[in-house]
């Protein structure tokens, strides 16, 4: 499992490889300034500050790095542990039977699957974009890495299958007992205000392969 220093061991690492600051880095992947500061990485009350998804894919991309590099900034002298998780195209994810109650492929003959860094999450499964819901930030063929059992903040970028069978990959505005709130990474497509009885599972976004 990764932990909370490992993480920010790797930007900081990253950030020096490439001649920046914590704060060089973070303008250089048109972040605020003040993102990377280690100030930040605890907060008030004592709790750890991990950076977001989005933050990590940004500087990967403002470097020219990929996932594996950025992990290897991680333990340098040793290889990070892998696990192999199920691979499900968009598409798939609208069919129910692929899929158990709990929100993780039910697997079967011919099933996909690719060999991932092991983050921790013990349910996780990858599905590849299909589409253009998601651009600009992901775009058709990248590889999202989802759990279904990982704890949901508004500003995370999720992916939610109704019970119908509909699948949305949006950005979780804010959740009560009865709905989900849905803002669209696209603006060409709608935001979405969802009952939770219409919900098979939703599952956050926890990396992305591009």
């Amino acid at each position: 499992m990764l932990s909370h220093e490992q993480i920010w061991t790797a930007i900081d690492r990253l950030a020096e490889r490439h001649g920046f600051s914590p704060s060089g880095l973070a303008r250089r992947a048109g972040l605020d300034a003040t993102s990377f500061n280690r100030s930040k990485r605890i907060g008030p009350d004592g709790r750890k500050r991990w950076p977001s998804t989005e933050s990590v894919s940004k500087v990967l991309a403002a470097t020219n790095a990929t996932l594996d590099d950025f992990l290897r900034l991680i333990e340098p002298r040793e290889s990070a542990p892998r696990m192999t998780i199920p691979l499900v195209g968009m598409t798939q994810a609208g069919s129910g039977r692929l899929f158990t109650d709990e929100g993780m492929p039910a697997g079967g003959p011919g099933w996909e699957e690719i060999e991932f860094p092991d983050l921790g999450e013990d349910r996780a499964f990858a599905l590849e974009v299909q589409g253009d819901s998601m651009q600009p930030l992901y775009r058709d063929g990248d590889i999202l890495i989802v759990s279904p059992s990982a704890d949901l903040r508004k500003g995370d970028r999720v992916v939610v299958r109704l019970r119908e069978g509909e699948v949305l990959a949006k950005e979780l505005k804010r959740r009560t007992a009865r709905t989900i709130e849905l803002v669209s990474l696209n603006p060409a497509h709608e935001d979405r205000v969802i009952g939770v009885a219409e919900i098979a599972w939703i599952a956050r976004v926890m990396w992305v392969r591009q």
